[in-house]
């Protein structure tokens, strides 16, 4: 397969002002992705964002660049990633744009692409634009230019989506929520959403003014949200991150719960309905505490690359509805095409209410079980677990874990580092594992 220029496993992102993101390329892109879809007859293509200070330049460079292909814009502004996925299917668009970094600070940010179905583009329309990139841009006659119209009630449509996902009887009453929205694209939807479905909330992270996106707040940092819940004598916390995409939670003692545990606890009330078809996907960084607590329940359990996307294509490929990473990219198949971090939220919130149960209570379930992990650093691109030493070393530690631990050497996919992870039920025991075999790593390096 050709490799990509601009494209990466989750869209184009980078630093604002540096090459790609800058106005003139997002100009081009708009143009070279609005000539593709409009092969099909006349298209229609809709944006939105998330609240960068940046993504008012980059909607506005795009929906020029569309216009001038002879593509209709529709602009959502601030709204969140799997919002616009959902927006982009009500609407019957050829395509949803997305503006965001997700995570990342504001001084970054990105381009996502959705296809029709609010999935991820195929690998062919992304070759196709970036083919498309390197014609001389053209203008349409004057009477074909594109067309932007604004969506005004777009939050309200999207806020009644997520209430749809839960069964009509499911109440909120009773439970003190605070809501961390990193400052981000869900700032106006979350709250609303747990309100209107009569939970009490406390609003943390919900003063978007630009450059705040995800500053110490939201689902990367939690910090401020686990003090807040205990400061509030809350029942639990919800942490979304800057795009809406990722759910990290908090406990009423105020202790984190990752997606792992999450992911535990909607497929536990899942499988206890009768309702989960199937198994569940992870990723090599699951924590080794939801493979056995699932195994223990029989659930089938397979692990995918890191990354949303790998996730969902193991989904897919096993035909299975629920999956997702312990950075909180939860995929709720069944009800939505993407991950969506309120969408799982108010899943873990029916399981709690038809439990009767606490958020702690549930995730203590699971068992989760320590992991170490150490980053070896590589001055040459070379495949260690190719080496025979280390080949040796990682043999001997699993076969001292046994049942009750793994082993997971992972080269980095952005720096010059091998991941050495060590899990197991001892945390002693883990780290001094974790770090017998990094050393042995550096020997062989």
């Amino acid at each position: 397969m050709m490799t990509k220029r601009y494209f990466g496993t989750d869209g184009i992102r980078g630093k604002v002002g540096t090459a790609p993101i800058t106005p003139d390329f997002m100009l081009k892109l708009g143009w070279a992705a609005g000539k593709v879809f409009a092969r099909e007859g006349r298209s229609k293509i809709i944006i939105g964002k998330d609240t960068r200070i940046s993504g008012y330049m980059f909607e506005s460079a795009l929906e020029a660049g569309l216009s001038a292909a002879g593509v209709d814009v529709l602009l959502l502004g601030p709204m969140p990633t799997p919002a616009i996925a959902y927006l982009t299917r009500t609407f019957r668009c050829n395509a949803g744009i997305v503006i965001s970094a997700s995570h990342n600070p504001y001084y970054d940010n990105g381009i996502k692409f959705f296809s029709e179905h609010g999935t991820k583009l195929p690998d062919a329309i992304e070759h196709a634009i970036e083919a498309q990139m390197d014609m001389a841009m053209t203008t349409v006659e004057a009477a074909e230019l594109g067309k932007a119209q604004r969506i005004e009630d777009a939050a309200g449509r999207y806020i009644e989506f997520c209430k749809g996902t839960v069964s009509g009887d499911l109440s909120l009453k009773g439970l003190k929520i605070v809501v961390d929205c990193a400052n981000g694209a869900t700032y106006h939807i979350a709250p609303k959403v747990f309100r209107e479905l009569g939970a009490l909330v406390v609003e943390i992270g919900s003063s978007p003014d630009g450059i705040n996106i995800n500053e110490a707040c939201g689902a990367t940092s939690t910090a401020l949200l686990q003090q807040t819940v205990v400061e509030q004598q809350a029942d639990l916390g919800i942490a979304l991150d800057g795009d809406g995409d990722r759910l990290i939670m908090v406990d009423h003692l105020g202790q984190q719960v990752d997606g792992d545990e999450l992911l535990f606890i909607i497929a536990m009330a899942l499988h206890k309905k009768d309702q989960l078809s199937g198994g569940v996907v992870g990723t090599l960084m699951s924590n080794f505490g939801l493979e056995q607590g699932l195994k223990q329940a029989n659930i089938p359990f397979v692990r995918a690359k890191v990354g949303d996307r790998y996730v969902l294509e193991q989904m897919i490929a096993h035909d299975w509805f629920l999956g997702g990473e312990s950075s909180g990219h939860l995929i709720c198949r069944q009800l939505t095409s993407t991950g969506d971090g309120i969408v799982a939220a108010l899943q873990v919130l029916k399981a709690i209410a038809d439990e009767q149960s606490s958020l702690y209570t549930l995730k203590s379930a699971m068992g989760k079980m320590p992991q170490t992990m150490i980053n070896v650093r590589l001055t040459d691109k070379i495949d260690v677990l190719a080496l025979p030493e280390v080949q040796l070393a990682v043999a001997d530690i699993e076969s001292r874990l046994g049942e009750r631990g793994r082993v997971l050497l992972r080269p980095s996919g952005t720096e010059p580092l091998v991941r050495v992870m060590v899990e197991g039920d001892d945390e002693a025991w883990v780290e001094g594992l974790c770090q017998e075999l990094a050393e042995v790593v550096r020997q062989a390096l």
